[in-house]
């Protein structure tokens, strides 16, 4: 009877042990009972007790982590693990495409050794001291300890092919991919620099939505995200791929997840705000089969294009070859104040050079030493005083100006000033690029 059990899902065995609890306890005559080797699925449902036994939690996650096999989400078949990530996750049975981390995503996006990461180290609080059954804090050491990241979202630059990209992939490990305040800014952050730097933004979306424990603060992130990405793609007229995977929910889709020049989905991915269940209650209907599948939005005019994970990578490179050469593409130009961004390493660059400069700008500094900061803002402000709008091309057009530029921007706070100026120095021909890449 144990072994019966052993195949049988758990509520039809907890019912099977309730109603026969003796029958279940006999021993079988001679044979020594084993228990069996835990399988590399984990299961989830709301805990309860059902005939004096602990019912598991639910619905069915799988841990691909370890072990050597796993079992397809879809179709159930046994999938040996080394050579289903070599497959990009992809089922060898039902091409279900399963959860990937989003290290495995980078990896198979970007060229190798080109990706650059940025903001690794920038960490969530707790600011509403949030606590439903855990504390938010607990949540957030078991995610990291769990997922080696430190919020749901890896962020930075590569070659794709050779094309310089920004790219932005969401962990649904971590969380369940929500969007906090962590996530919000790190993806900020990405699509400002890829607007200062004419770098093509792509985002990879898989997330439940905006993260209850931060509340309103997590909210605010989809007008921040969406802000950034405004001055991106109608100021800078650069190209933004908004890539959805399974699932994208909430609060990632009604901003930023649909708001890409182009939308890419994969096979089967689910993509949708509310849930189907909340749905059908509110319109007391019954919604077809595939209703927010990829393919049924695709249909319905929500998409451009649905690509398999295979061949993601080819896809993206020939958008971003046609785009390139494009014949009619706008020239853009980026707003005066959005040049370049305040990070943390760099408003800390600001306080010692500061303190060395001037001590705080009250002490006097000596003839020949470098400028303070009041200097720098006087100068600054010297340079801009008309009132008039700061144009790039023709501040690359005039040399005075240029060299003007230059020589306020030389030792200030904003350290990518300094890279663009070593750049002007070696080539006189180079052109800050601010339109279509």
């Amino acid at each position: 009877m144990i072994c019966i059990l052993r195949f049988l899902p758990p509520a039809i065995a907890c019912g099977v042990v309730q109603a026969f609890p003796r029958l279940v306890a006999l021993k079988p005559v001679g044979v020594k009972l084993v228990k069996p080797s835990q399988p590399d699925i984990t299961v989830h449902a709301s805990k309860g007790s059902l005939g004096g036994l602990d019912m598991p939690e639910s619905p069915i996650s799988v841990d691909r982590s370890k072990g050597l096999w796993t079992r397809c989400d879809k179709c159930g078949v046994i999938l040996y693990i080394k050579h289903l990530k070599e497959h990009n996750h992809i089922c060898f049975g039902c091409n279900h495409h399963m959860k990937m981390s989003s290290l495995e995503r980078v990896n198979s996006m970007i060229d190798a050794g080109t990706w650059r990461e940025f903001d690794e180290t920038l960490s969530p609080i707790d600011p509403l001291e949030f606590t439903d059954q855990k504390a938010y804090t607990d949540r957030i050491k078991i995610a990291q300890k769990a997922t080696g990241l430190q919020d749901g979202v890896r962020t930075g630059t590569g070659l794709l092919h050779g094309i310089p990209v920004a790219l932005g992939v969401m962990d649904f490990s971590y969380m369940g991919g929500s969007m906090g305040s962590v996530v919000g800014e790190k993806l900020t952050r990405l699509i400002e620099h890829a607007t200062q730097e004419g770098l093509a933004l792509m985002i990879v979306c898989t997330s439940g939505g905006a993260r209850m424990q931060e509340g309103i603060l997590s909210l605010m992130q989809m007008a921040k995200i969406s802000g950034a990405l405004h001055v991106h793609q109608n100021s800078a007229k650069l190209l933004y791929i908004a890539i959805l995977a399974s699932p994208t929910t909430g609060g990632v889709t009604a901003s930023f997840g649909m708001l890409g020049d182009i939308i890419i989905a994969e096979p089967q991915a689910i993509i949708g705000f509310a849930g189907r269940r909340v749905i059908e209650q509110t319109l007391q209907e019954q919604l077809p089969e595939d209703f927010q599948t990829a393919e049924y939005l695709l249909d319905k005019g929500l998409l451009d294009l649905v690509v398999p994970r295979t061949f993601l990578k080819g896809a993206l490179y020939e958008l971003m070859d046609f785009y390139k050469n494009a014949p009619q593409r706008a020239q853009g130009s980026i707003p005066f104040g959005v040049q370049h961004g305040m990070y943390m390493a760099t408003e800390e660059k600001i306080r010692r050079k500061w303190k060395q400069w001037g001590g705080g700008g009250e002490a006097q500094v000596e003839d020949g030493a470098k400028p303070s900061y009041k200097e720098l803002v006087s100068s600054l402000e010297g340079l801009v005083g008309s009132g008039n709008e700061i144009n790039l091309q023709d501040l690359m057009k005039d040399e005075e100006s240029l060299t003007a530029a230059l020589g306020v921007a030389k030792d200030s706070k904003v350290s990518w000033v300094e890279q663009q100026s070593k750049i002007l120095q070696k080539d006189k021909n180079y052109t800050i690029m601010t339109s279509k890449q």
